[in-house]
């Protein structure tokens, strides 16, 4: 009787020996195929972040390259600034505003196609299509729409109406709280950008959304519908716990779009008056290649770097642990 457990117990002693698999040109493509990609990446990225990091420490506040050691002492300059302080309380009072606004926006046009109603591919196309366009052309189109001799008002003055105030370009605050040299509330001119982003990217929270009530088990609706559960009562208690891990995914992206937000605000408005639509990115542009102040430039962009790590980190983290956890 010839034993059937020879060959398997040969292979369980090759490999107890240790043998390696041997090298083949199907193993080795796959990681060839991936080194110049990662070589690019740690060279334009991490290279070029901790080159920012090392430029920030020097006293390079010049045309000519200065890399004595200067310590911390541009990021305190760059946090005692006027401009600065401005640009912190402008991307707080935008990047809240534009993401519950795209978010509420998102969700209602995301129930609204998934009604099933006639013609879905084209409205889907109509609410993702200013995706398609750079944050610079909007920032152009909606300058143009909200000045006060241009755009809308065009239309307005035909029918007899008054113009616009250009409150896209006003300095005024709403509520207006004077805490040292910052006024704090909601620059209004703030307003005006932030109708143009969420113009953009709502959108992209309508589509993300509308997939995470695709991917929801009718089973979970019909069961509450049994228990008698009205479309409010499910929609509150079935539909919008299941898109939790949806919208965190939307909030991280529109937090990082909306931290690093420049080409609109520097097509649309600039910096504005007293600096009322200002952003970390536009200071940075402007201190580091028009002021030549490398080195406080460079402790904008690590500051920038630094928020944007403190909402993406966490959600990365704790991406990897589910997916070990699966």
């Amino acid at each position: 009787m010839v034993n059937s457990e020879v060959p398997v117990q040969n292979a369980k002693s090759s490999v107890l020996r240790g043998k390696r698999p041997k090298f083949t040109w199907d193993r080795a493509f796959p990681i060839l195929t991936l080194v110049p990609s990662l070589a690019a990446l740690g060279v334009f990225v991490y290279g070029f972040i901790f080159w920012s990091g090392y430029v920030s420490l020097t006293n390079w506040n010049s045309f000519i390259p200065n890399f004595s050691f200067a310590g911390l002492r541009n990021y305190v300059l760059v946090f005692q600034t006027f401009r600065f302080q401005s640009d912190l309380r402008n991307i707080v009072v935008f990047t809240v505003l534009f993401i519950v606004s795209c978010l509420i926006i998102g969700l209602f046009l995301a129930i609204l196609v998934d009604q099933k109603i006639r013609m879905e591919g084209l409205f889907r196309s109509i609410f993702i299509f200013p995706m398609a366009i750079s944050f610079v052309v909007t920032g152009v189109i909606w300058s143009w729409m909200l000045n006060p001799e241009t755009g809308v008002n065009l239309i307005l003055k035909a029918f007899g109406l008054h113009h616009l105030p250009q409150w896209f370009l006003s300095t005024r605050f709403v509520p207006n709280i004077q805490v040292g040299q910052i006024q704090l509330g909601i620059p209004i001119a703030l307003i005006a950008v932030l109708i143009a982003a969420v113009w953009q990217m709502s959108g992209f929270a309508m589509a993300v959304y509308l997939a995470g009530l695709r991917g929801i088990p009718e089973e979970l609706k019909e069961a509450a519908r049994v228990d008698g559960a009205g479309p409010w009562r499910t929609f509150w208690s079935v539909i919008l716990p299941q898109l939790r891990s949806t919208t965190t995914t939307i909030v991280i992206i529109l937090t990082a779009a909306s931290l690093k937000i420049f080409g609109l605000i520097y097509a649309m408005t600039g910096p504005g008056q007293e600096f009322v639509t200002d952003m970390p990115s536009m200071n940075m542009f402007q201190t580091t290649f028009q002021a030549n102040q490398f080195a406080q430039g460079a402790a904008i962009a690590i500051v920038l770097l630094i928020m944007m790590a403190a909402f993406t980190v966490p959600y990365l983290i704790s991406t990897i642990k589910q997916g070990g956890d699966a």
